[in-house]
């Protein structure tokens, strides 16, 4: 601790803006220590914007001062900065503050690549900021860090006159050279005249993500905590858990999906990547970029769009009732309420940070859904490629399945003799343990074939949810002929010509061939529901004694009667026997308006 201390009335709490782990430490060393006052590096002009910035929090704002540049220097109003944790401290324990920092007309922003600081959940803050110490460079004579550093040197001089116990907060940058400052008794020069006084403005909540030193989520999370008086000592990694959690939410009740590969299995597998990658970039936190991209890969774009969607949710920020001028953030930018594009320098970041690319497919907005909706040709209507292999694969896997059962239905027993034949029999060996015989099994080849599979994935299908009813023909040899119910694709445009729709249950006949359209023959006319008329439909049509289903229940009572009635028989394969990722893989599929559009559909298809 006695590398901190300038004076006997001076300490620093040296930080690094833009960090949040050093907030826990700033607040743990105030409430434990007699601190009469806390001086922090902001100039002066700042102070009555910040404070008031600070007793609107939660609610994030910034106090931006305009520059001789026509460019901004603003103070993120933050809660995860510990500059801010400082103040907002000691203005609740009724602690004196004092803002020291050179007034400048063009501040001069700094990126130096820090280790990662959660490094301090393990390691002493002095042996952290001691190792630090070794690669701070100089700032250059004259410069506006040196200036900096000898004014704030010049002001604790001043401050120790008045208080008996100053903590000054700073950049761990500043820290060494305003100690050497202020022993040496440097020099210094006047302070400018600011052109403009600081105003504080809103932040737009999309926007969050450019002011935060932490993800606006796990933000939230801190204030919450807050408020409920509980500990947020491990909410930087919890918060990553419950942004996932979060973002399934959001996944499933956008998508309105039933079935998922979201489990818990599944995310401790996500976050064993995600520690990976963050490893293997030399950090110990994930970023944004890392959560995404691992998002991607579980899940396809629909889920990390909803990661992204969850890491950004800050609900405190409600700027109606705040009467201020919302910015909207970008990378070192911002736009005003007159659209006006203005430059921005953050006076609490000195991270290096390298903005990446990831390419991932929105949703459309609606003025665009309605435009395609209109556009659409309705004498134009054709299938996915790469859904129609996808389809025909869990086709013949199921096919083989179901062969399978049936062999296994034909299989007999007898005592080993000279051949163990098809493998041994243990539940007859078993049986007559008590004689030591061992029998065998015999399963001989199965008589007939699959011609038909009927998959029904909603056991109750409402008619409303599934209006559209179709009979799709293939296009070759190597494609099955498709019956279906399913959600209005119209309903749900993703690109221009370009529909999205969910099976409810449909019918596959293998080899293809030409039938007419179930929906419309008066032949099948037993079935009273959805999926009544499309297993009708499989026993009238098939050529083959066996039918097979999918579904997620055993066969009811009706079907079974329906089938009688056309002397066939039901192998049943229940529906959970498959991944709930591949189910609904299957069900989702999209409808093009002509072949054409095969060409840039690959370009507004999201893959789950």
């Amino acid at each position: 601790m006695e590398i901190f201390y300038l004076s006997e009335k001076i300490r620093f709490l040296p930080v690094i803006h833009g960090s949040a782990n050093f907030t826990h430490i700033i607040r743990d060393r105030l409430l434990s220590s007699s601190t009469d006052c806390v001086a922090v590096s902001l100039p002066p002009e700042f102070q009555t914007t910040v404070e008031d910035g600070i007793n609107r929090l939660p609610l994030i704002t910034l106090c931006s001062q305009k520059e001789s540049s026509s460019s901004f220097n603003y103070v993120p109003i933050d809660p995860c900065q510990p500059v801010i944790m400082g103040l907002r401290i000691a203005s609740q324990e009724g602690i004196s503050r004092r803002f020291i920092d050179y007034s400048c007309n063009n501040y001069e922003p700094r990126r130096i690549n820090f280790p990662d600081s959660y490094a301090l959940r393990h390691m002493s803050y002095e042996k952290f900021c001691a190792t630090l110490l070794l690669t701070i460079k100089r700032p250059e004579t004259d410069s506006l860090h040196d200036k900096r550093a000898r004014w704030m040197a010049y002001q604790l001089h001043q401050l120790e006159m008045d208080f008996k116990n100053i903590t000054i907060i700073c950049s761990i940058l500043d820290w060494p050279w305003i100690k050497e400052a202020y022993d040496e008794r440097k020099p210094y020069d006047q302070t400018n005249t600011p052109l403009d006084s600081p105003k504080i403005y809103g932040v737009q909540k999309e926007t969050l993500f450019f002011a935060l030193a932490e993800f606006p989520y796990i933000t939230y999370l801190n204030e919450t905590y807050r408020q409920q008086v509980k500990s947020d000592k491990e909410v930087v990694v919890d918060g990553v858990k419950e942004i996932l959690i979060k973002a399934r939410i959001i996944f499933t009740k956008k998508y309105k999906i039933r079935f998922h590969n979201l489990t818990s299995q599944t995310f401790q597998l996500y976050l064993q990547y995600v520690r990976n990658l963050t490893l293997m970039e030399s950090r110990l936190t994930p970023d944004l970029y890392t959560l995404i991209t691992t998002a991607k890969q579980f899940s396809g774009d629909p889920f990390a769009i909803a990661v992204l969607e969850a890491a950004r949710e800050y609900p405190f920020q409600e700027l109606e009732s705040s009467n201020l001028e919302p910015l909207v953030l970008g990378i070192d930018k911002a736009i005003d309420s007159e659209n006006n594009s203005i430059d921005m320098k953050n006076r609490l970041s000195e991270i290096q940070t390298e903005w990446r690319g990831i390419n991932l497919k929105p949703e459309p907005e609606l003025k665009k859904k309605t435009q395609w909706k209109h556009n659409w040709n309705p004498y134009g209507q054709c299938s996915w490629p790469p859904e129609d292999d996808q389809i025909e694969s869990f086709n013949t896997h199921v096919r083989e399945q179901a062969k399978l059962l049936l062999s296994n239905d034909l299989a007999r027993s007898e005592k080993f003799t000279s051949s163990i034949k098809d493998g041994v029999d243990m539940r007859e060996t078993l049986r007559h343990w008590h004689k030591g015989d061992i029998y065998v099994k015999e399963i001989p080849a199965s008589r007939g074939r699959i011609e038909i599979v009927v998959f029904i994935f909603d056991i109750e299908p409402n008619p409303e949810n599934y209006s559209w009813r179709q009979t799709w023909y293939a296009e070759h040899n190597e494609e099955s002929t498709l019956c279906f119910f399913a959600t209005n694709y119209m309903n749900d445009m993703v690109g221009p010509g370009i529909g999205r729709a969910t099976y409810g249950g449909c019918m596959m006949i293998y080899p293809p061939r030409p039938i007419p359209d179930i929906w419309k023959d008066p032949r099948i006319s037993i079935g009273t529901t959805l999926e009544e008329k499309l297993l009708e439909a499989a026993f009238f049509h098939s050529q083959e004694k066996h039918i097979t289903i999918v579904t997620p229940c055993l066969p009811k009572s009706n079907w079974r009667k329906i089938s009688r009635k056309y002397h066939k028989s039901i192998i049943h394969i229940p529906l959970k026997r498959f991944s709930n990722q591949t189910i609904e893989k299957i069900r989702r599929f999209h409808v093009l308006n002509g072949k054409e559009i095969r060409s840039f559909a690959n370009h507004f298809i999201q893959s789950l």
